[in-house]
């Protein structure tokens, strides 16, 4: 009996570490996904490049910029002389927004210039539509959604 005791113990204890019961983790907050202002993504914010360009959205998708990152949106962007590849921020946090972007909007769009595979990107701080700003990230590339570490130093 002890010998059947001793190997129920054991297979429950396997099994609830095998899910994570046994070493529960903080509250269960899953980090930013890549998308803080520190990892490899945000350290691509340059704020020497940061320029606005003005055009209208052709197109708004959902995008992994780097691999093992989670899923972000970005738009588009159709201006007088090249189309922008304009990356916002996480999907979670764009959906928390009262921003309603769509194909067709006429938007003026600050951000820095940066290359992503080889490719010309823009990583935005703020989009602005007619009287209406959605703020992304402050002047150094900081995003909004890095909650109470916003007043952090960036990593060089």
């Amino acid at each position: 009996m002890r010998r059947q005791t001793a190997i129920l113990t054991t297979l429950l204890l396997a099994f609830f570490v095998s899910i994570g019961v046994a070493a529960p983790r903080g509250f269960g907050w899953r980090g930013s996904g890549g998308w803080g202002g520190d990892g490899a993504y945000g350290r691509m914010f340059d704020p020497k490049t940061v320029v606005t360009v003005s055009g209208t959205i052709t197109s708004l998708e959902q995008v992994t910029p780097i691999k093992g990152m989670g899923v972000g949106v970005h738009l588009m962007l159709k201006t007088t002389t090249e189309n922008v590849d304009v990356h916002l921020g996480p999907l979670w946090y764009l959906e928390s927004q009262d921003a309603d972007l769509k194909a067709g909007d006429a938007i003026d769009v600050r951000g820095s210039r940066i290359q992503i595979d080889k490719k010309p990107a823009m990583i935005a701080i703020e989009i602005k539509r007619g009287e209406d700003v959605l703020v992304l990230r402050d002047a150094d590339g900081v995003p909004r959604w890095a909650g109470w570490r916003r007043g952090a130093p960036r990593r060089p």
